[in-house]
């Protein structure tokens, strides 16, 4: 008998915690994403969009040296934005006529469909498709990556070789920590779980939080460099607008694209023509050293490399932009 009354108390309390857990949990689910900070409302308001096929495409152009021809364009990483080169933004509009970066679909300001098939197809297509609308199809075009924007840029390369109409005419690439090489990449255990879809997928998404994704981004940071909690903010802030934290998934299929199109982008770089350099941070856990550094040697033996210091991780832009910077420009200057 009070066994009987004691398991009927209990289940009576879980069905109290329920209760209460239920709205709690459904306010959390529906948790608005963060105020911007007043650098990144700043960044939001200085740049511009543009429609591509219905879709709003965030990007920023700056106007720097008057009479330089040259042009740069800026594709940033994953799961970040633009946003990634405010720290060497200033430095770059001192060198070039024109400074250029978008928001990838998916990404910071840009819209977030759902659902929709994410791919570095469509985002080499976005890119093309801005500089049509800048008016600068026909001009040659300097491009500067990181990350996820390697992929990107590795298609444009491609399609320039091809020497498709319409396609962007490509001066130079400086690629930074980015996983071209597939065998040699090593994502983080939250993108091996959210890359193979599933039921666990939307779950995870939802769940994701600043707490979670701040204690899995920080480690790809060198132990000195690492974000501050505002900087943190800035990048969650980014994910959160327009929802991105729940296509996250989505865009994450490009580690299989990757993959399944090895052929196409490292064969687009290992037969490349055009001066190519990369700025590589060596204490990146993603595309670890020296086996990273190895291969890319050995693939693209005419490319020039800038190792920075032995602390810098995957985000050598945001943890080191002077040493980043004048390693850029020393590539830049020397052709």
């Amino acid at each position: 008998m009070v066994r009987r009354d004691r398991l009927r108390r209990m289940r009576e309390w879980w069905v109290q915690v329920g209760l209460l857990a239920m709205p709690l949990l459904a306010a959390y689910l529906h948790i608005p994403p963060p105020q911007l900070s007043p650098a990144l409302h700043s960044w939001k308001t200085s740049g511009k969009f543009f429609t591509y096929k219905g879709l709003r495409i965030f990007y920023q152009d700056s106007v720097g040296v008057v009479g330089s021809p040259e042009i740069v364009v800026l594709l940033h990483g994953f799961p970040t934005s633009s946003y990634d080169w405010y720290k060497i933004w200033e430095g770059l509009t001192l060198r070039f006529h024109r400074v250029i970066a978008l928001d990838f679909l998916g990404f910071g300001f840009s819209d977030k469909p759902r659902p929709h098939h994410y791919s570095i197809f469509e985002q080499a297509s976005i890119v093309e498709a801005l500089l049509r609308h800048l008016g600068l199809q026909n001009r040659r075009i300097n491009l500067l990556s990181h990350d996820y924007g390697d992929i990107v840029a590795q298609e444009l390369l491609y399609r320039y070789k091809q020497n498709r109409s319409g396609r962007l005419t490509i001066k130079s690439l400086c690629l930074s920590n980015g996983g071209i090489f597939p065998e040699t990449h090593r994502p983080l255990l939250l993108q091996k779980l959210l890359k193979d879809g599933g039921v666990l997928s939307p779950i995870l998404t939802r769940l994701m939080n600043f707490f979670v994704f701040s204690r899995g981004l920080t480690p790809v940071f060198g132990p000195y460099t690492r974000p501050s909690e505002s900087e943190l903010w800035d990048m969650w802030a980014g994910i959160r607008n327009n929802d991105g934290n729940l296509v996250i998934d989505s865009l994450l299929q490009y580690i299989n694209q990757r993959k399944k199109f090895r052929r196409r982008w490292v064969g687009a770089l290992a037969s490349v023509t055009i001066p190519i350099h990369f700025i590589y941070g060596p204490m990146d856990p993603i595309n670890p050293y020296p086996e990273f550094l190895e291969l890319y040697r050995k693939t693209l033996p005419r490319s020039t490399v800038s190792i920075l210091d032995d602390h810098i991780s995957h985000y050598p832009q945001l943890e080191d932009p002077m040493g980043f910077l004048n390693a850029y420009m020393g590539f830049i200057n020397s052709f």
